[in-house]
């Protein structure tokens, strides 16, 4: 059994995802194409895929119109496969190809299509659409899975929205409480969509954020100081059951990978075409609040400030420092982290700042060497407030552990590579994906393809359609070797 993957229209349906967007078309080239050093069977006959737009902007934030409309063109692409398919009270989408035995614990794959403002169009919809791809060639070529194989489409893999990534993952695997997660504030009102001008931007932003838009589903309502929360927003959108019904029972996966671009340069780098995931890094998020003394920007003179600002800027320099000296000291490069948003009060330019409030995201490989670097910033900050007269608050957002990929699954993808002459190395992710929460609840694997210059969360990300096409050929061997396992391997 060799399936073929059908790399015309694999390209296709990623184009018309990509323009379910809230992102207007802009000026702009399309990607150049980049060939990798193998290729997979040649596709089917047909026409050639459109060429890349002039933009990939791409914004579809949870639950918005342009979400609800990929959620439904997905499970349209399904339906029309022939494939059996459920939702859950949080959205996400289950699309069983059966198996002879539907008894046995299935084997698992997908990824998830919501998008950060302004991102491109692969981050997520290469293992969705690539995953069902992957199920739909298996048919085709004849192929019987004894166990069933699932292509799971997740919900809010993306914190745009309610501050927490991965919250359909985080349910599934039994990590997020149901209670906590309905009452997660709706954050969609402070999202950066746009620019309120009324003229689409050169970035290919909104002209208006979607915020404002009347036909947004779940809008917040800005007449009233009610704070809308992940129930509501749901609901709204028409997932009504309760989340404790989210939950998988243990043994749902026997198995589980994922397909996705690497999201950084070192594939492209080397010229590899596959990366085989063997630990994804852990993710924590925490929100500061700066509080000072304002005033008007001439008369509060310099000694007597108390700039919230100032001190965020040295609080965010804290973190890069900590972060570097943590990667010097461990010989890696496997601790990163980010200050993404910061909010000033009140934003004017003859304003004192009395108050900023900032997001930062820190991920690692290694727990402890994460906490030694948090407990250094922490230490720093304590210093800060003294010296600057500021108070400084801290709130955890999560923090999670890191995921280590299944040996039995790694050592399938090196021996499919291997027979089929794939060239492939064994690499680190350090972006968090849903796989990180599914690895609570069944043994787990990531393949990676390369990404033009490793840039990803941009409208200029882009992956070859012949990087696409071999890491959806590795995905479907993968998930028809693991699916015709005897049952006690």
């Amino acid at each position: 059994m060799t399936p073929t993957i059908n790399t015309t229209r694999l390209q296709h349906e990623l184009h018309h995802l990509a323009t379910l967007t809230d992102c207007p078309p802009g000026p702009g080239p399309p990607p150049p194409r980049r060939a990798p050093p193998r290729r997979p069977p040649p596709p089917r006959g047909g026409p050639p895929p459109p060429p890349a737009p002039n933009t990939t902007a791409v914004t579809r934030i949870l639950f918005t119109p342009r979400d609800v409309e990929a959620r439904a063109y997905v499970r349209a692409l399904a339906e029309a496969a022939g494939f059996e398919i459920r939702t859950d009270a949080i959205g996400n989408t289950f699309i069983r190809f059966l198996g002879t035995d539907p008894t046995l614990p299935a084997i698992g794959t997908g990824s998830h299509t919501d998008a950060i403002p302004h991102a491109g169009m692969y981050d997520g919809t290469v293992g969705v659409l690539g995953g069902l791809e992957a199920l739909r060639s298996l048919k085709e070529s004849g192929f019987q899975p004894r166990r069933s194989i699932e292509l799971l489409v997740f919900t809010s893999e993306e914190p745009t929205r309610f501050g927490i990534g991965c919250i359909g993952s985080r349910l599934l695997g039994g990590v997020l409480s149901p209670q906590t997660a309905d009452n997660l504030p709706d954050l969609l009102d402070e999202t950066n969509l746009g620019t309120p001008s009324g003229t689409p931007t050169s970035s290919g932003a909104p002209s208006v954020p979607v915020a404002s838009s009347p036909e947004r589903v779940g809008s917040q309502d800005t007449s009233t100081a009610e704070v809308r929360t992940l129930h509501d927003v749901r609901t709204a959108a028409g997932f009504t059951a309760p989340l404790t019904t989210v939950p998988l029972p243990p043994n749902y996966y026997a198995a589980w990978v994922e397909l996705h671009i690497e999201q950084g340069p070192l594939l492209e780098r080397e010229n590899i075409p596959i990366g085989i995931v063997t630990n994804i890094a852990a993710p924590a998020s925490y929100r500061y609040e700066i509080t000072g003394l304002g005033g008007h920007a001439g008369a509060l003179l310099m000694p007597d400030r108390r700039d919230a600002l100032t001190a965020a800027a040295e609080l965010i320099l804290s973190v890069e420092r900590h972060t570097l000296a943590a990667n010097a000291a461990s010989g890696t490069s496997d601790s990163v982290a980010t200050i993404g948003t910061v909010a000033v009060h009140p934003g004017a330019v003859n304003s004192v700042p009395s108050r900023v409030t900032l997001m930062l995201d820190i991920r690692d490989t290694d727990t402890n060497r994460r906490n030694q670097t948090m407990q250094a910033l922490r230490t720093d900050i304590k210093e800060i407030q003294t010296r600057r007269g500021v108070t400084i608050t801290e709130r955890q957002i999560n923090a999670d552990a890191p995921a280590t990929s299944d040996p039995h699954i790694v050592r399938t993808l090196e021996t499919i590579c291997t027979t089929n002459a794939i060239p492939h190395k064994k690499m680190v992710s350090r972006a968090y994906h849903d796989t990180s929460f599914i690895a609570r609840i069944a043994p787990v694997a990531m393949i990676f393809i390369p990404c033009r210059a490793g840039v990803s969360h941009r409208p200029d990300e882009y992956a070859t359609p012949e990087s696409i096409a071999v890491g959806t050929q590795v995905l479907a061997l993968t998930l028809a070797q693991l699916a015709n396992e005897n049952p006690a391997t």
